[in-house]
C-alpha cells in the first residue's frame, strides 16, 4: 500500500544515488505528483493490493450507506405521516433520479481521467481534468434543475400519478424542492468522483457524515415542526417542542419539509468540498483558469462520460418505469416497493464501494500499463462481496418482515409489510449476482469503456426486468409476485453478461494514451 506523501515518494526514488540522478526528471515529476498528496490519498499500482483496495473502497462503502441514509432518513420519517406520504416519495424519486443520471455519468468521467492521468504521471493534465469536469457538470445540472421543476407535474402523470390526488401533491413540493437545489448533488458527485479517482476516498466520507448528521435532525424538524414531532417523543423532550411551539408558532412543512432538509444539508458537504478542491490541501490544486472550458478536454468528458449518463439514466427509467408497473397493482404496492427498493440500494453498497473502487485501481494501472494488476484488483474484489453476501441474503429472507417494518406506520403497514416480505424472500438470495455486476461494472468504467458498461446495463435492466416485469403484471396477473421475479431474473442475467465480456480481456486499452493536447475553444 502506497498512501500520502511518504508512499508515493518512495514508490518513485531510485535506490541509490546513481540511479536517482539518472532518473531526475521523472523522480522530480513525481515528486510534483507528492507534493500535492495528502494522507489520504492511495497509489494503487505498487505493491500488495488488497489492503489499499480495502482501505480505498471501505470509505466508498461508508459513503455511500451515508448517501443511502438520506432516503432512508427521509423514507422514515415521513412514514409516520401515513401510507400517502410514503407513495408521494415512490413517484417523487424516479424522475429525479433519471435527471441526475444524465449528469451523474459525466462525473464519472471525471474519476476515469484524473486516475489514469494520476497512473501515467501526466501531473498538469489532473487540475485541468479536473476543473473542467466540475464547470462542464456545473452548467449541466444547472440546466437540468430548470427542466426537472418545470416538467415536474408531466414526468408524475407519466409514471401513474393520479393528478389532483394528495399523493401527487406531495410528489410536486417534493421533486420542485430537490430540483432548485439540485446542484448541491451534482457538486458532491464532483467532488467525490475527483477525490476518487486521485485515490482520495475518506475526505468525501467525513463530510458526508456531517452533512447526515444534520439530516436526521433536520428532517422530522422540517417535516412536523414543533407539533407532535416524533424526535421530541423519542428524546422525552415535549417541554422543549412546546416551548419551542410558542417561540417559534412553526408547523412543519410535511412532505416538502423532508426535501427542504435533504437540500440543506446536501449543501454543508458540497460547498465545503468543493471549496477544499481550490486550496492544495487534498493533493488536487484547482484555479480558477482549470474552469475554463477547453474544446478536446471538453470532448473527452463527453465521450467517456455520455455512454455512463446513458447507463444510470436508463437505471434511473427502468426504476420509473418499475414504479409505473408495480402502479398498476395499486398504490399501496408501490409504497411496499418503494421500502423495499431504497432497502436493497443499501444492501448492494458494499459492490457499489467495491466497484469504485475497482475503477480507480484498474483506472491507475491501466494509466501505468499494468493490466495484469487491474485484472487482478477485479478477482479481488469479487472474492470479498462473495462471502459477505451469503450473510446478507441470509439476514434479507430471515428478518424480511421486521425490516420492512421498521419504516411504515399506519392502517395499511400489514398489507405493505406483507408485500415487502414475499419481495425479500424472492429478490433477497440473488444479491451476489448484482453484486458482482458492480464490481466487474466497475472495471469497464475505469478502463474508460463505458460504453460496454452501458450497453450491458441497459440490457439487462430493459430486457430482463422491465419488459418481463410487465408482461407478468399485464399478461398473466401475477401482480406484485411477477415484478419481483423479474428482478430476480435481471440479477442473474447481468452477472452472466458482464462475466462473459469481462473474460474476453477486451477492456485492457486506456483512454488517456491517445488523449490529445486540450486546444482552447472559440
Amino acid at each position: 500500500m502506497h498512501e500520502g506523501d511518504e508512499s508515493d515518494g518512495t514508490a518513485h526514488e531510485a535506490d541509490g544515488a546513481d540511479a536517482q540522478e539518472a532518473d531526475e526528471s521523472d523522480t522530480q515529476e513525481a515528486d510534483k505528483l507528492d507534493d500535492r498528496g495528502g494522507d489520504s490519498d492511495y497509489d494503487l499500482t505498487e505493491g500488495s493490493l488488497f489492503r489499499p483496495l480495502l482501505a480505498l473502497s471501505t470509505p466508498i462503502v461508508l459513503t455511500q450507506l451515508l448517501q443511502v441514509v438520506y432516503n432512508l432518513v427521509d423514507t422514515f420519517w415521513v412514514g409516520r405521516l401515513g401510507g400517502d406520504a410514503v407513495s408521494a416519495l415512490s413517484f417523487s424519486w424516479p424522475p429525479v433520479f433519471v435527471l441526475i443520471s444524465l449528469g451523474g455519468g459525466l462525473t464519472l468521467a471525471g474519476s476515469v481521467l484524473v486516475a489514469q492521468h494520476k497512473g501515467a504521471d501526466n501531473v498538469e493534465r489532473v487540475n485541468e481534468v479536473a476543473g473542467q469536469t466540475l464547470a462542464f457538470v456545473t452548467l449541466f445540472s444547472l440546466v437540468l434543475g430548470g427542466v426537472g421543476y418545470l416538467l415536474a407535474p408531466t414526468f408524475l402523470r407519466l409514471i401513474g400519478a393520479e393528478p389532483g390526488s394528495t399523493v401527487f401533491a406531495y410528489s410536486l413540493e417534493y421533486m420542485r424542492v430537490i430540483f432548485l437545489g439540485v446542484w448541491f448533488m451534482f457538486g458532491f458527485f464532483v467532488f467525490q468522483s475527483l477525490l476518487r479517482g486521485w485515490g482520495d476516498t475518506r475526505t468525501p466520507m467525513y463530510l458526508m457524515a456531517v452533512s447526515v448528521a444534520v439530516n436526521v435532525v433536520l428532517d422530522p424538524v422540517f417535516i412536523f415542526g414543533f407539533v407532535d414531532n416524533p424526535l421530541f417523543d423519542i428524546l422525552g423532550a415535549r417541554g422543549l417542542e412546546a416551548t419551542l411551539l410558542d417561540a417559534t408558532g412553526f408547523t412543519g412543512h410535511g412532505v416538502r419539509g423532508a426535501a427542504m432538509a435533504t437540500v440543506f444539508s446536501r449543501a454543508l458537504a458540497t460547498v465545503p468540498g468543493v471549496t477544499l478542491l481550490f486550496t492544495g490541501r487534498l493533493g488536487l490544486s484547482l484555479s480558477l483558469a482549470d474552469l475554463r472550458l477547453e474544446r478536446e478536454t471538453v470532448r473527452k468528458i463527453v465521450e467517456v462520460g455520455y455512454p455512463a449518463s446513458i447507463e444510470q439514466s436508463s437505471g434511473a427509467l427502468s426504476y420509473s418505469a418499475m414504479t409505473a408497473i408495480v402502479a398498476l397493482v395499486g398504490p399501496t404496492a408501490v409504497a411496499a416497493f418503494g421500502i423495499c427498493a431504497r432497502l436493497t440500494s443499501f444492501v448492494f453498497l458494499p459492490a457499489v464501494g467495491l466497484g469504485m473502487g475497482v475503477e480507480t485501481a484498474v483506472g491507475q494501472n491501466l494509466g501505468a500499463k499494468r493490466a495484469d494488476r487491474a485484472r487482478r484488483a477485479v478477482y479481488l474484489a469479487l472474492g470479498m462481496l462473495a462471502a459477505a453476501y451469503v450473510v446478507v441474503s441470509a439476514v434479507g429472507v430471515v428478518w424480511a418482515r421486521e425490516i420492512v417494518g421498521v419504516f411504515i406506520a399506519g392502517a395499511e403497514a400489514g398489507t405493505i409489510v406483507d408485500i415487502g416480505d414475499e419481495f425479500m424472500r424472492i429478490v433477497a438470495p440473488t444479491f451476489a449476482f448484482m453484486g458482482a455486476f458492480h464490481v466487474v461494472k466497475g472495471c469497464f468504467n475505469g478502463a474508460g469503456n463505458t460504453r460496454a458498461a452501458m450497453i450491458m446495463s441497459v440490457t439487462s435492466v430493459w430486457g430482463l426486468q422491465v419488459i418481463p416485469a410487465y408482461v407478468l403484471v399485464t399478461a398473466f396477473d401475477t401482480g406484485t409476485t411477477g415484478v419481483w421475479w423479474a428482478l430476480a431474473i435481471m440479477h442473474v442475467g447481468s452477472a452472466l453478461i458482464v462475466g462473459s465480456w469481462f473474460l474476453r480481456g477486451t477492456w485492457t486499452d486506456s483512454v488517456v494514451e491517445d488523449d490529445p493536447v486540450p486546444t482552447p475553444a472559440d
